[in-house]
C-alpha cells in the first residue's frame, strides 16, 4: 500500500483484554502523515499485585510522540475508566478535550480538587451534536446507561463512517436522560457502517439487562417497608439510582444524608444540571443524631470495599456519626467488581455479625448493569448492520465470544484486536499492520513509574520477607565507634524455636565485624557488604526467609 494513501486506523491503547482503563486513538491519513482523536482517557484501580498503588493508568508513548497531530480528546461520558487518566496525562497530549456537561463539569472538579492541576480546555457538546474536527466529523448520540450523558460516537471520514459505541444499554425507563437512541443508530446503519467498536462487558450474559425503572420500584418497595435505619450504597456517579434512592424516602417520609465526598460532588453537579430537580436537598450528617430511625435513608459510598470509604468505617463501628443497629438495614445497590469481592464480603458479614439485615442483588433486584447483555448487543447489530466488528470493553474471554456472536449477527469481518495493536479498518481488507507501544503507567503517590519499576519489585520483597537496617561507625583504625543502630520491621521476634531475631542479627553482625582483618574493617563498603551477606544468611537460616538488609557505615 503506498505512503500517500490515506488509511484509516484504530489504535487501542487501553480498554481491551481488560475492563478499565479506556483510552483509544483513530488515525486518518497517509502513513507518515496522520491526524489522530483520541476516544476517552480512562484509569483502572490496583488490585494487591501493585503494593502501594491505587491507580493504573494507559502509557501514551505512542501519541505522546505524535501529539502535534493530535486534533482532540474525545470523552464519551464521565466514568472514571473513561475519564480519569486526563488530569494525570493531558499534560503530555495537549489538546483540545471535547465532552457532554456532565462530564465537563466532573473533570473540572476533579481537576480543581487536585493542588497545581494544570489548566485544562475542556469544551462542551451536547448528545446529537455533530463536531467537526478535519479530517473527522465527529456525531454524539444518546445512549442509556448508569451515569448521565453517555454517547456513541459515529465519527465519519471520507473512506468510511465508524461507530465508537462507548458503554451503552437499551433501557425503556433510564431513570433520568435519553434513551438509547435507536433511530439516529438506524438512520447510520440505512447509511452504511463500516465498522462497529463496541462494548464487550456483559456478552457472556443472555437476555436483556434489567431496567433503571425495576431497580427504583423495589427501592420504594424496601425502604417504604423499613421499620429502622436504611442505608443504601452505590456508585457515586450512578446518579439515576441516587434519584430513585431520594424519591422512595420521600415517598415513605423519610430525610436523605449523604455520607461521602465522592458523592457530594456528583450531587452538586447533578443538581446544578436539572438531573434533581423536585428532590429536596439532602442533610449533612450533622443531622443523623438528631433524626428517628425511621426517618432517614443514608446514600454512603463504598459500595466497592474500599477501605476508607464510608460504607467501610461504618461496618467496622468507626464512623464518626453513621452507627447501626439490630433491625437497620443495608441495600448495596452495586454490582461487586471482580476482584473485590473478599472486600464487599468482609463489610457484609460485619454487618451481619451486628444484626444488621443487608440486601443485595443476589436476594434482590437492587442493582442493574449499564451494560448490554446478548440481546441488546443484537438488537445494535441489527440497527447498525456494521461490515467490521472490533469487540473492545473486556477481557479475552469476552472479546473471544463477542467476536463469534458479531459473525452470527452479520458482520462480514471481525477484528479481534488487543491493546498496542494497529488496526487498518480502510482501504482494502481490515488486518493488524503494526504494535504501537503501549502498556501501564502506576500513580504512585503524586509520580507516574513504569509497572517494571524497581520500587514495585522492592516493595514485593519487602512485604515477604521484612526488612533489618543497621546504622555503625568505625574509626580510622576500624574500630567501632558506639553501638551500632539495629531497626527490625517486618519479621517476627522469635524463631520457630525460640531463638529472638534481635539476638541472630546481632550475633551475625558482630561476629562478622570481629573477624574481619583489621585493615579491611577500615574500607566501609566491604565492612557493609560483608554485614549485608552475613545477616541476611542468619537470619534465612533461623527463620526460613532472606529479608531485606540495609547497612549503612560511616567513618569517624
Amino acid at each position: 500500500m503506498s505512503d500517500v494513501e490515506n488509511e484509516l486506523v484504530f489504535v487501542p491503547l487501553g480498554g481491551l483484554g481488560e475492563i478499565g482503563m479506556n483510552f483509544a486513538l483513530y488515525g486518518f491519513g497517509p502513513r507518515t502523515r496522520r491526524k489522530w482523536i483520541a476516544v476517552d482517557c480512562g484509569l483502572a484501580f490496583a488490585g494487591p499485585e501493585y503494593l502501594g498503588i491505587d491507580l493504573i493508568l494507559p502509557n501514551p508513548a505512542f501519541i505522546e510522540r505524535l501529539r502535534d497531530d493530535l486534533v482532540a480528546v474525545i470523552i464519551t461520558h464521565a466514568h472514571e475508566d473513561h475519564i480519569g487518566a486526563l488530569p494525570d496525562l493531558w499534560p503530555r497530549l495537549r489538546c483540545p478535550i471535547y465532552a457532554t456537561r456532565f462530564a465537563a463539569s466532573l473533570l473540572e472538579t476533579k481537576r480543581l480538587a487536585e493542588p497545581g492541576a494544570p489548566e485544562v480546555p475542556i469544551l462542551t457538546v451536547d448528545q446529537g451534536e455533530v463536531l467537526r474536527l478535519d479530517p473527522f466529523t465527529i456525531e454524539f448520540i444518546a445512549m442509556a446507561h448508569s451515569i448521565p450523558e453517555s454517547c456513541a460516537l459515529a465519527i465519519r471520514t471520507p473512506v468510511g463512517t465508524l461507530i465508537h459505541s462507548g458503554d451503552w444499554k437499551i433501557d425503556g425507563e433510564p431513570g433520568l436522560g435519553r434513551k438509547t437512541d435507536a433511530q439516529r443508530l438506524t438512520e447510520l446503519g440505512d447509511e452504511g457502517i463500516l465498522a462497529l467498536v463496541s462494548d464487550s462487558t456483559n456478552i457472556l450474559r443472555d437476555g436483556v439487562s434489567p431496567s433503571e425503572g425495576d431497580v427504583a420500584r423495589t427501592l420504594h418497595e424496601i425502604i417504604g417497608t423499613a421499620q429502622g435505619r436504611v442505608v443504601v450504597t452505590t456508585f457515586a456517579s450512578n446518579v439515576a439510582r441516587i434519584r430513585a434512592v431520594a424519591e422512595a424516602a420521600m415517598a415513605a417520609h423519610r430525610n436523605v444524608v449523604m455520607v461521602g465526598r465522592a458523592m457530594e460532588r456528583v450531587v452538586g453537579i447533578a443538581r446544578d444540571l436539572g438531573y434533581l430537580d423536585g428532590v429536596p436537598l439532602f442533610l449533612s450528617m450533622d443531622a443523623y443524631p438528631h433524626l428517628p430511625r425511621e426517618k432517614v435513608v443514608i446514600l454512603a459510598t463504598g459500595s466497592q470495599g474500599e477501605s476508607r470509604a464510608a460504607i467501610a468505617r461504618i461496618a467496622e463501628g468507626e464512623h464518626q456519626v453513621v452507627n447501626l443497629h439490630p433491625g437497620d438495614c443495608v441495600i448495596f445497590s452495586s454490582r461487586t467488581i471482580p476482584g473485590n469481592e473478599r472486600e464487599v464480603g468482609r463489610i457484609i458479614n460485619q454487618f451481619i455479625r451486628a444484626g444488621v439485615e443487608v440486601i443485595t442483588d443476589r436476594n434482590a433486584l437492587v442493582h442493574a448493569s449499564g451494560h448490554p447483555r446478548r440481546g441488546e448487543v443484537e438488537q445494535l447489530y441489527q440497527w447498525v448492520r456494521p461490515k467490521i466488528a472490533v469487540p473492545a470493553h473486556g477481557e479475552d474471554i469476552h472479546l473471544a465470544e463477542h467476536a463469534r456472536f458479531a459473525l452470527e449477527q452479520g458482520a462480514e469481518q471481525v477484528v479481534r484486536a488487543r491493546n498496542g495493536d494497529i488496526v487498518i479498518l480502510a482501504p482494502g481488507q481490515p488486518a493488524i499492520i503494526g504494535e504501537a507501544p503501549s502498556g501501564r503507567l502506576l500513580k504512585d503517590g503524586n509520580s507516574l513509574i513504569k509497572a517494571d519499576d524497581d520500587a514495585l519489585r522492592d516493595r514485593q520483597k519487602l512485604a515477604f520477607s521484612g526488612i533489618v537496617t543497621i546504622g555503625m561507625a568505625i574509626t580510622a583504625k576500624g574500630e567501632l565507634a558506639g553501638v551500632p543502630d539495629v531497626v527490625i520491621a517486618g519479621m517476627p521476634n522469635r524463631t520457630q524455636d525460640g531463638t529472638s531475631i534481635d539476638v541472630v542479627v546481632d550475633e551475625a553482625l558482630f561476629q562478622t565485624f570481629d573477624h574481619l582483618p583489621r585493615q579491611k574493617r577500615r574500607d566501609a563498603d566491604l565492612v557493609s557488604s560483608s554485614i549485608e551477606k552475613a545477616v541476611r544468611n542468619a537470619v534465612a537460616g533461623a527463620w526460613g526467609k532472606k529479608p531485606a538488609v540495609h547497612v549503612l557505615v560511616i567513618e569517624v
